[in-house]
């Protein structure tokens, strides 16, 4: 699992704490640089949520959470221990109410970019986990497609914590991140494909030193291995080559 970090105002020192203004657009050039400067996708997520804890006017914790259809969700990154628990599978928790793990706030994100949450909001009922000292939410969604979402939540102790200044810079604040997330995947994917080529080269290599064939014969027989085994092409490559290291 990656290293999770704990938000301290010292990270951030170059940043305003809340900017407004020619501020705003500042503080947020900085933050998509820093966003753009991350090496993988969970390292893209581990500074937004530091970010957003310094960027959103009234913010304390956050966390970006997947949600899926059927209202599964898991929590993939987050600022703190206390976001952590407080976004944790409810049947997870000593508590009665088992249906509200599955809080309506969630529906509503599908069809809305960003949805409050507070004390005593009857849609949402116990959608905000008061047991934590957290009194409100905002809860702005980063990427949707059919099958799922990913959605960036701030908390705060205070109750009607996120008022319109906030949803402004979380919905400008969420675009950096959604782009710089889109850029890392994509980076990744790339990275990934490479070393995949690499592999199966090697291992035809191997094959053909071995079985004394050619290229094209080598790689038909890693083909036809791997569906024979019923195992990826890349996966059955990894493993002949970790079988024959060069000498």
């Amino acid at each position: 699992m990656p290293k999770r970090f704990v938000v301290t105002a010292s990270e951030f020192s170059g940043l305003p704490r809340f900017p407004v203004g020619f501020e705003l657009a500042e503080a947020l050039t900085a933050a998509a640089q820093q966003l753009h400067e991350t090496v993988s996708p969970a390292n893209t997520l581990d500074t937004a949520v530091r970010l957003a804890v310094h960027l959103l006017p009234g913010a304390e914790h956050a966390a970006i959470s997947v949600i899926e259809r059927g209202d599964l969700r898991r929590t993939v990154a987050w600022s703190d221990e206390v976001v952590r628990a407080a976004e944790s599978p409810r049947d997870d928790r000593d508590d009665a109410h088992a249906d509200a793990s599955r809080p309506p706030y969630w529906t509503r994100l599908w069809n809305s970019p960003v949805v409050h949450l507070a004390d005593g909001d009857a849609e949402v009922g116990a959608a905000v986990p008061a047991a934590f000292g957290l009194r409100s939410a905002l809860a702005l969604r980063l990427r949707a497609d059919r099958r799922s979402l990913t959605v960036l939540t701030a908390y705060a102790r205070k109750p009607q914590a996120f008022g319109d200044d906030a949803t402004r810079i979380g919905r400008l604040f969420t675009a950096h991140v959604s782009i710089a997330l889109d850029s890392a995947t994509v980076r990744e994917q790339l990275t990934q494909a490479m070393h995949t080529r690499d592999l199966i080269g090697q291992a035809t290599g191997i094959l053909m030193e071995r079985l004394d064939i050619d290229a094209a014969e080598a790689f038909e027989s890693l083909v036809r291995a791997s569906q024979r085994e019923n195992i990826k092409l890349r996966d059955l490559a990894r493993r002949l080559v970790e079988a024959h290291p060069p000498r």
